[in-house]
């Protein structure tokens, strides 16, 4: 509970001050580009490791235990892909259900006088 309420206070001034966003909104912004810059490169390695599975698999056709690890990072990589597309798709659709482009500016309401 002590550490709901330090947390509750220590946003507290960003609530206060909710009209000045520009740090909030850098740092958002700054988080979305590294991962954008992150999403193929992890998205990659999961194809590849799905790709050197097939490789054991294949190659160790007499040695039934490579045979089992190849068979193993060959599903964990399809896993890895699986989500990742999922997650990617399960966002857009959201981002397209309300009307939310990649790219769109969100216009927050400013309150008159301050």
């Amino acid at each position: 509970m002590k550490k709901v309420i330090l947390t509750a206070l220590a946003f507290a001034p960003t609530l206060v001050f909710a009209q000045q966003l520009g740090n909030l909104e850098t740092l958002v912004r700054s988080i979305g580009r590294l991962i954008n810059l992150a999403l193929p490169i992890v998205v990659a390695i999961a194809l590849l490791a799905f790709f050197w599975g097939l490789v054991k698999f294949i190659f160790n056709a007499k040695d039934e235990e490579a045979r089992k690890e190849g068979k193993q990072l060959m599903i964990w990589g399809l896993v890895g892909l699986f989500v990742m597309v999922s997650v990617w798709g399960l966002v857009r659709f959201i981002g397209n259900a309300l009307n939310i482009q990649q790219g769109d500016t969100i216009i927050v309401p400013q309150v008159p006088g301050l």
